[in-house]
């Protein structure tokens, strides 16, 4: 999967895992805010999303985190870094 081509086609879900706070303070166009600690409890609703699933957070690491739980539960998904690099591909 090529994250900028997933991002440029909008052929998957852009997922932000910060607070909701932060995400309120800035955040990818078109992009829903799932914090990192309610990924587990909202694991139908994710598997619900159009995939592949764009994770990003301020600097990649609790995209990674929320990466790597989600790949081991079969979603197909990919960790876009911060989301201010996931918004730079949109433009």
């Amino acid at each position: 999967m090529e994250l900028e081509k997933i991002i440029k086609e909008k052929s998957g879900t852009i997922v932000d895992v910060r607070s909701t706070l932060e995400f309120r303070g800035g955040s990818a166009a078109g992009s829903i805010n799932i914090p990192l600690q309610e990924i587990q409890q909202r694991l139908e609703e994710i598997k619900e999303l159009k995939t592949p699933l764009v994770l990003c957070c301020a600097s990649g690491g609790r995209s990674a985190i929320a990466t790597d739980f989600l790949s081991a539960q079969g979603i197909a998904c990919i960790n876009g870094g911060s989301w201010m690099n996931v918004h730079q591909y949109q433009k």
